[in-house]
């Protein structure tokens, strides 16, 4: 599935392309900037709170230079919320495109994950919170739109799968 949309983010206009994928492989590994899970423990989703917003988010963030998209969002979870990934896999990317048409991509997975140990802070000091929320209120935390929507639905489906 393909939803077209756009985001403004401090006045400037971005074009967004939702692309569901069952594989990152064909995509550019350099337009690749951030990796965010739908993280499921158990029937609950895994949010987290960023510093110094009240802002709520999925757990995830940048890849680092050389590093794999499997890495970054094992790591990413791990730091974000003292939990291992289980099991994972892709839901889609977006391509976020800017005014001057240079884009880069933004993909999303959804995740099995259990606790290593309680939550205590993001070692980059980026998460102060992090909670386990019913699926069908995460517009409570964060509405993304159709494609948050999507993303949201596509989790679902892949988990009651058993993640495909």
């Amino acid at each position: 599935m393909i939803i077209k949309s756009h985001l403004i983010h401090n006045g400037v206009d971005y074009k967004v392309r939702w692309q569901d994928t069952d594989s990152f492989k064909h995509l550019s590994y350099e337009k690749c900037q951030q990796i965010y899970g739908v993280c499921f423990f158990g029937d609950k989703i895994v949010v987290c709170r960023k510093k110094p917003s009240t802002i709520w988010n999925l757990i995830g963030g940048h890849i680092e230079k050389g590093e794999s998209i499997e890495k970054a969002l094992k790591r990413e979870i791990l730091e974000e919320s003292n939990m291992k990934v289980l099991k994972h896999v892709p839901i889609g990317y977006q391509e976020v495109v800017s005014p001057d048409g240079t884009s880069l991509l933004q993909l999303r997975s959804v995740g099995l994950v259990e606790p290593i140990g309680p939550f205590e802070e993001d070692p980059a000091g980026s998460v102060d919170e992090i909670k386990l929320i019913n699926p069908e209120e995460y517009k409570n935390y964060f509405d993304w739109g159709k494609i948050g929507d999507r993303i949201i639905q596509r989790a679902l489906e892949l988990k009651k799968s058993g993640l495909s």
